[in-house]
């Protein structure tokens, strides 16, 4: 019996070591809603738990629900390029996750409020890490939100910042907004109606020049020179600068990542970026306001989700995105540019756009494929990278071109004489966007641009104000890749989206590639290979003509949807075709 006694504790103790260990942060100081700053001690619990990093059953670190203060002053410094945000460097970060194996953040509920200028949270080079159960905001955000006292076109504007405004009137006399180690002079922004959190109709960007302003006798600010016909008196305008230093949640080659149960209620850049990561699952992650009775009208500065240079799966499931100032969701890769043509083996290419540069773009062994960028054709046949090594500077971390080897020899118009771009292939994800609300934002609803296997469904698009799902590709302006070949769009219901015109808006949904040469193009840039776009079981409520616009598409199927017309609003779009397409073969369209 001894024996048997000796023998279950001996295999209680392997199992415990095997266990999962869960660490309270109370232990480390990191207690809420004390006003204190927790960034150093924060620092100090990463150190300690370093080395439990990777062990058998993994860790979580438990936060209590509560509030926690984050300050920059005493934040580690990042040297981090991010995809589609300003590469001014260093910056500054609170929860710098890096390197860590089964780790698991739980907030617990709690409410991380950051302030100043930084980035919340990273996850860098992490392997099967979660973090869930918290939300992000910023005390004092750098978009200014006002309310519009009155306005004419002879007198000007008379506005009423939000209380939580922080703001003077420069000795220049124009209105600033300023807080901790920064300031912002807001040239342009949105406007939202009086009584809800509908972007006014019709109105899209609008500049809100403040040189000249003025205190009023009531306390209020009058910018003689802002002289907009659109403000009415309650409207809530919201003045953006443009810039995107960071976003909230920042991943970078990771693998296998889960962020559940997150509410990030303001961040500069983005929500969340992703890039160069494999396997992302977004779970109730939300971008969001504080619920309905959240006197802002805005969340973050640009898209709420956006992933770049990724693989394996993305899925975003059941989550809520609001008063963004751009996408709910936005997938591509990068084009490089070809800039020069060393040999028939070896080129050399170029990240193009101001905002994505300087991060990790392949391996050897990756597949890859040639775009010419005047007519977005595919020249010659796929190929693989043999080597790949940053051409302009020694380290990968912040350069523009890699000398880029391939196994096989390239096309002979391959060269920096035509325009052509180089696509990876091999870091391209398979995406479902499932269970989501998207309402009340700026731009568009859902932006994708994937080879892969794509599944748009049961998803609620409320007032999108531009296109509530795009299908793009471009190796022009913004270089973002590539061509969408197996797409499904099912069970969704579209409201009044189109409520304003923005880039890419010619239909609710719009299948639109920059092709600056269509007339020239001989392939077809979506779809193709006996599969394409199939858009089906959806309802379509909405008081304009254009549901869908499609250009360059090999396979397009509209069948077995509702369409319901309103008169919520006045018809206004150019386009007064239903269904408009350009360059479309083997398309069935069910009225």
């Amino acid at each position: 019996m001894k024996k048997i006694q000796l023998c279950l504790a001996l295999l209680a103790l392997c199992l415990g070591l095997h266990a999962q260990q869960t660490i309270d942060v109370a232990r480390y100081g990191i207690r809420p809603n004390t006003g204190k700053d927790m960034t150093p001690r924060i620092q100090k619990m990463l150190k300690k738990i370093a080395p439990l990093s990777g062990q058998e059953g993994g860790i979580i670190l438990r936060f209590a629900p509560g509030r926690y203060d984050f300050h920059p002053d005493k934040a580690p410094e990042r040297t981090y390029y991010i995809s589609n945000h300003d590469q001014d460097n260093p910056k500054r970060v609170a929860f710098p996750l890096e390197g860590l194996r089964d780790v698991t953040l739980d907030g617990g509920g709690a409410e991380f409020v950051f302030h100043g200028r930084m980035l919340p949270i990273s996850l860098l080079d992490s392997r099967n890490c979660t973090l869930k159960n918290f939300s992000i905001d910023f005390d004092n955000p750098h978009i200014a939100q006002v309310r519009i006292v009155r306005s004419d076109k002879t007198n000007g504007t008379v506005f009423r910042p939000e209380p939580w405004v922080k703001w003077r009137i420069a000795p220049d006399s124009v209105f600033e907004a300023y807080g901790e180690g920064w300031t912002v002079r807001h040239g342009w922004g949105v406007v939202f109606e009086a009584d809800n959190k509908h972007l006014v109709f019709n109105t899209g960007d609008r500049g809100c020049p403040t040189k000249g302003a003025r205190l009023t006798a009531d306390g209020d600010i009058h910018a003689p020179h802002w002289k907009d016909e659109v403000l009415k008196p309650g409207m809530r305008f919201i003045m953006r600068s443009g810039g995107r230093p960071t976003p909230g949640i920042f991943l970078y080659k990771d693998t296998d990542t889960r962020l559940e149960n997150i509410r990030i209620h303001y961040a500069e850049g983005m929500g969340v970026l992703g890039q160069v990561c494999e396997n992302i699952t977004l779970d109730r992650l939300s971008v969001c306001l504080k619920g309905e009775d959240d006197p802002r009208c805005f969340t973050t500065q640009a898209d709420a989700t956006h992933f770049s240079g990724c693989k394996g799966l993305i899925s975003s499931c059941n989550g809520l995105y609001e008063g963004m100032m751009d996408d709910a969701i936005n997938i591509h890769g990068t084009y490089l540019k070809v800039v020069r043509r060393v040999d028939d083996h070896t080129l050399v290419g170029r990240y193009m756009h101001g905002q994505s540069w300087g991060f990790h773009w392949g391996d050897p062994g990756d597949s890859v494929q040639f775009i010419r960028s005047n007519t977005m054709e595919i020249v010659g046949h796929t190929n693989l990278i043999t080597a790949i090594r940053p051409h302009d500077q020694e380290t990968e971390e912040g350069a523009h071109e890699f000398l880029i080897t391939f196994r096989d020899a390239l096309d002979a118009e391959i060269s920096e004489a035509g325009a052509y771009g180089v696509e990876n292939l091999t870091w391209t994800p398979e995406v479902r966007f499932a269970g989501n609300t998207i309402r009340n934002n700026r731009a568009r609803g859902a932006l994708f641009s994937t080879p892969r296997r794509t599944v748009v469904e049961d998803n609620f698009f409320d007032h999108t104000s531009g296109t509530a799902i795009l299908l793009c590709g471009d190796c022009n302006g913004w270089y973002e890749t590539g061509a969408c070949r197996d797409v499904l769009i099912r069970r969704n219901r579209f409201v009044n989206a189109l409520t304003s015109l923005y880039q890419f808006t010619n239909a609710v949904i719009s299948i639109y590639p920059e092709i600056p040469e269509l007339d020239k193009q001989q392939q077809y840039f979506h779809g193709g290979h006996g599969k394409g776009i199939v858009i089906e079981d959806n309802e379509f409520d909405t008081f304009d003509a254009p549901l869908l616009y499609a250009k360059s598409v090999d396979g397009l199927w509209f069948r077995r949807n509702i369409v319901r017309r309103n008169t919520d609003y006045p018809p206004y779009h150019f386009n007064r075709d239903r269904f408009r397409l350009e360059r479309v073969t083997n398309a069935h369209i069910e009225e």
